[in-house]
Parts: C-alpha cells; structure tokens; sequence
C-alpha cells in the first residue's frame, strides 16, 4: 500500500488540526497514512483519528510558549522574560532540525506540508520521488507580506492546495513562473448530521475563535439590535481565544444577559446546540472558508454573514440559504435576522437550501478531488 504523510504543528484543537484529522480519515483506507506533528499538546489528538492512521510527534518535551512571552512583556518581568525566551529559541529549533530530520527520512509516497515554513523544507529536503503538496487553509486578505511567504515556500513543491477558487486564482498569478500546480480542494464535513433542526427554538448561536478577525464584537453590537425587537431570543457563541475576556467583561458591564458564552466545545456538544438552535450567524471579517458555517448548513440553520468573510460566499446563496451582508452593515444584518426571526417559513425553506448544498462537502465528494492529484505518483 501507497504512503501519505502530513506534516502538522500539531493536532490540538482549530479549524486547521480539524482539517488535518479529517484528511487523515478520509484516506486511511486508500494509503497507510501517518501525521507527523511537531508538538504534543495532549496525550491524544483533540479531534477523533481512526487507529489506522499512524501519528508520530517529534517534541514532546517543549511546546510554543508565545502567551507566556506576551504575559511576561505586559506584566514587566524581565527574568520571567528571559527565561521564556530563551525556551522560545530552544523549541524553535527544535521544531526545525526535528521536522527537517523527518521529511528527510521519510520514504512516503506523498507528502502534504500545512504550514509554508514546511513547505520550504518539504521542497528543499523532501526526496525528489515524492509527490509533494502544500496546503493552505487562510485567506489572501491576511496581507501582501502573507501571500508572497506562502507563494515563495511553494515554489519548489508539486501542487499548492487551496480550499477555494478565489485563492486558488490568486496563487496562481503569484506562481505563475513556477512548476507548482495550484489547485481547489475545499474542507470536509467529516460525519454529516443524520438530523436537522426544527428551527423552533427562539436560539441564534456563532462558533468561532475569540480573536478580532472573527468579529465577535461586531456581533454583540448586532445582537443588541435584534434584542430591541425580539427580547426572547437568546445568543451562544461558543469558541475560546484571545478576546474571551474582553468580551466576557463587556456583556457583563452592558447587562446583555441574553448573550450567552459557552466556551471552547467538542464536536459533539456543537452539534447539540446546533440542533437545538435556529438561525446561524457568522460575524467574521476574514475567512478563506469558514466550515462552521458549513456544519450550521448541515443541520439546516439558516445562516446569515458579512460578505466580508470570503468563505462565506462560497456556501451561502445570497436570499436561498441565507444572506449576506454588504459593507459590515450591521442594521441590515440585525434586520435580516429579525426577518428570520419573524417567519419561521422562511427559516425552514433556506436551512433545507443550506442541507441540500452542504452535502457538496461531504468525505464521498470531497476525496475524489483529493484523488485526482495523489494518484499522479502516490
């Protein structure tokens, strides 16, 4: 049997990691599969891997340090800082000779990079028989520095995956001069949901990460719009990051009592309540894909976002499955809510629309896509 090898940070929780195991899942039966991981954060992987799938972790002894630097800089300790520091450079290093080490010994017949500093060692030191393939899940909106990275650690491998169209075309105008191939392949609904929503619970609900690019803050502001017409209803976010406080703080200091945050959950608990909800709402300023959104569509939520988060357009059809919102506008997307709100019809005819699309993302279509470019030499 042929083998792929994927090459993580590591497989704690994220939308990344998530991808990563789902991957991992989908080929176990095709492939002798192994994730070699830089780091291991818990004793086993966040999200659940099939036991076929071989896992090997290069460092268990250290791990990224980065919030206790920033703790040591703001709280002004200097010792505290060194010593932080100094594990910094040391884990660092660690991380490249480990990983560099790994893609050299490794004799897979694929090799699948996640991160463009591996995608600089995979091209560099990987065997030339392999098939190698990047894979980059963010948006080109991070910025002109970002992309050119990217686009540089791609330039030696065979294919550079992207999970749209719109960034696959932007990558390919910035590799155009290069052998690298860029191709789409979207994300995976990894266990599509047997059952849907009865969209009568007076629950609106968002998952996400806590940090700015994800636009919870702009969501609170929307949710006290809603609240002035539809007092009744209530409003989880669940996801953990680095705004949870501030966020925390300001709907305690506001008495927005009806927002309710949850915390970072596992799959099963989301899918809870995500049944038990009935309008899905993604707030995010950036996003290359957004598969919350796509598992909200999967249970047949209605689902409304800013069209600034590219992924969303991509899964949501504007006025079928849900809405998207122009220039962050946040009194219109308070009144598309509302609407939902108001006609429950309506919320059932677009969380059908929004289940019948979603099935596009499910492991049976997404790996043939996958498929098409391992069989080119794995």
């Amino acid at each position: 049997m042929k083998k792929v090898a994927i090459l993580s940070l590591h497989l704690g929780y994220g939308g990344l990691e998530k991808s990563v195991v789902s991957l991992a899942n989908m080929l176990k039966e095709d492939y002798e599969v192994e994730i070699i991981s830089s780091y291991k954060l818990f004793d086993k992987p966040f999200f659940a891997l099939d036991k076929k799938v071989k896992v090997t972790y290069l460092i268990e002894n250290h791990r990224p340090n980065r919030d206790e630097l920033k703790e040591a800089i703001k709280k002004v300790r200097p010792l505290r800082f060194c010593k932080e520091l100094y594990e910094s450079l040391v884990t660092l290093a660690l991380r490249k000779r480990t990983m560099i080490k790994a893609i050299r010994k490794s004799d897979a017949d694929v090799i699948i990079s996640t991160r463009d500093l591996f995608n600089t060692w995979l091209g560099k030191y990987g065997r030339s028989k392999a098939l190698k393939i990047g894979w980059e899940h963010n948006h080109f909106d991070r910025g002109t520095s970002y992309t050119k990275k990217v686009a540089k650690s791609a330039r030696d491998l065979d294919y550079l995956v992207l999970v749209s169209s719109t960034i696959r075309d932007h990558y390919k105008v910035l590799l155009k001069n290069y052998k690298v191939t860029c191709v789409s392949i979207p994300n995976v609904i990894e266990d599509y949901p047997k059952k849907s929503a009865s969209l009568r619970e007076k629950k609106i609900i968002s998952v996400g990460r806590l940090s700015p690019e994800k636009g919870f803050n702009d969501l609170v502001d929307v949710m006290k719009l809603v609240h002035e017409e539809a007092k009744d209803w209530t409003l989880d976010i669940i996801g953990d990051g680095a705004q949870k406080n501030f966020l925390m703080d300001r709907v305690y200091n506001e008495e927005l009592d009806y927002i309710h945050f949850l915390g970072y959950q596992k799959k099963e608990v989301i899918n809870e309540k995500l049944l038990s909800s009935s309008i899905y709402v993604m707030p995010s300023i950036t996003e290359s894909f957004g598969l919350a959104l796509l598992e909200a569509m999967a249970v047949g939520l209605p689902c409304v976002a800013f069209r600034s988060a590219e992924g969303a357009t991509h899964l949501i059809e504007e006025g079928k499955s849900g809405y998207l919102i122009d220039n962050r506008d946040k009194e219109m997307m308070k009144e598309k809510i509302v609407s939902l709100i108001k006609d429950i019809d309506m919320r059932k005819e677009m969380g059908l629309e929004g289940r019948k699309r979603s099935l596009k993302y499910t492991p049976e279509v997404v790996k043939k896509d996958w498929m098409r470019i391992l069989k080119k030499r794995g």
